[in-house]
């Protein structure tokens, strides 16, 4: 990755709650209504939470807008770009700002997907998921691979830029299932793809399905040897990880993602969107109420639908660094984690994590995860914020 601008940005998250089907494995923020939403009531709250943020934050120069969810595309262009209007008036948002907008390809429609383009949105994240039939099924997705491929076509034809996902080591998947299932991924792909391990997470159906012993994933060896093939064909094919699951031709890496793992600030708005921004010179957490009907409730009654939140510590703002950017490729800037700290990084576990070739200096001034310690990669944190 080019070392020309590593700058975090500043980045507004948009979060939109409503799917239309709860996928199985997801815990996301995510709710199905089988009314109509009214996206107007949720425009004049995404309207007044943002009011509130920007006296907050003060004046930024914004280089990333995110709407995620949920399923953004379920929402009208013109609440995409009555929100996008918003962030305008609020803040200063910079001519080549990166818009991203989540769909699903069962809610994609060329009209609608131009109209987002009309509105301001010039990149969009498809949540593919699966190649194949069967999976998408197991995974409870809405659509099949001839929508899928169908979608892929017209966002390609009418943005800029896409990103699609893809989630590998499932249930009685080969590497040989999975290598020819990715080459097709990346023969559709334009020039980013996020690809993640299914993960069994607390609360989901999968969760208890699993418990019951309805169904296996593959062990974490099997699970280490899809990744490193994951690896192995991206960088062959042109699509090198940049971040542990995100992928991308030079130049196209996600500006929003980057804002995260580059441990920069960002506004969220949103049922459940959370924040991270400096406020007084000290960093801030903001957290929503999650459900989306009541966080409306909240913004009518008080201006905002933030109920939690804290302020970060000196050391909590080091380990947060480490933990979000030993994702990256690019590493971490050790100059800045001493700043956060008050401390450099012992030099003792890095030589010893270096033995165990987990971590690999990058010149004098960086510090990476290897892709054996990508793998790994929570245990390398621990270790090195002690």
């Amino acid at each position: 990755m080019s070392d020309i601008d590593r700058s975090p940005g500043f980045g507004v998250y948009v979060h939109w709650p409503f799917c239309a089907a709860k996928c199985p494995y997801c815990d996301f923020n995510s709710h199905v209504r089988h009314q109509p939403v009214d996206q107007q009531r949720f425009v004049r709250a995404f309207a007044a939470e943002m009011a509130l943020m920007r006296a907050r934050t003060g004046p930024r120069a914004v280089t990333s807008i995110f709407f995620g969810g949920g399923t953004p595309s379920l929402m009208e262009p013109a609440t995409v770009g009555a929100i996008l209007e918003s962030i305008n008036r609020n803040w200063s948002v910079d001519d080549r700002a990166e818009i991203t907008l989540e769909a699903n390809p069962s809610s994609v429609e060329a009209e609608r997907f131009r109209g987002y383009r009309d509105a301001g949105v010039n990149r969009v994240s498809l949540g593919v998921q699966a190649l194949n039939d069967q999976d998408l099924r197991f995974l409870g997705r809405l659509h099949d691979v001839a929508e899928a491929r169908r979608a892929i076509e017209i966002a390609r034809s009418t943005f800029a830029r896409l990103s699609f996902d893809l989630i590998y080591a499932r249930p009685g998947q080969t590497p040989e299932a999975w290598g020819a299932e990715l080459d097709e991924a990346i023969g559709l792909a334009a020039d980013h793809l996020s690809l993640y391990q299914l993960t069994i997470e607390q609360g989901t159906p999968f969760f208890a399905l699993h418990q019951a012993g309805k169904f296996a994933v593959p062990d974490p060896g099997h699970a280490a040897e899809l990744y490193r093939l994951t690896q192995e064909v991206t960088a062959a094919r042109g699509l090198p990880a940049y971040e542990i699951s995100n992928h991308a031709r030079p130049g196209a890496e996600s500006r929003h993602n980057l804002i995260y793992w580059r441990y920069g600030e960002y506004v969220g708005v949103g049922p459940g969107a959370h924040g991270r921004f400096l406020e007084n010179d000290a960093r801030t957490v903001t957290i929503a109420e999650r459900l989306p009907e009541k966080w409306c409730a909240l913004v009518e009654e008080n201006g905002h639908g933030i109920v939690d939140g804290e302020v970060l510590s000196r050391s909590q703002e080091a380990d947060e660094f480490l933990l979000m950017g030993l994702r990256l490729a690019e590493g971490i800037d050790l100059a800045r984690y001493e700043a956060l700290a008050g401390r450099p990084l012992s030099q003792a576990r890095i030589s010893v994590l270096q033995g165990e070739h987990l971590v690999a200096p990058i010149g004098n001034s960086r510090l990476r995860a290897t892709q054996a310690g990508m793998i790994v990669l929570d245990a390398v944190v621990a270790d090195l914020a002690r």
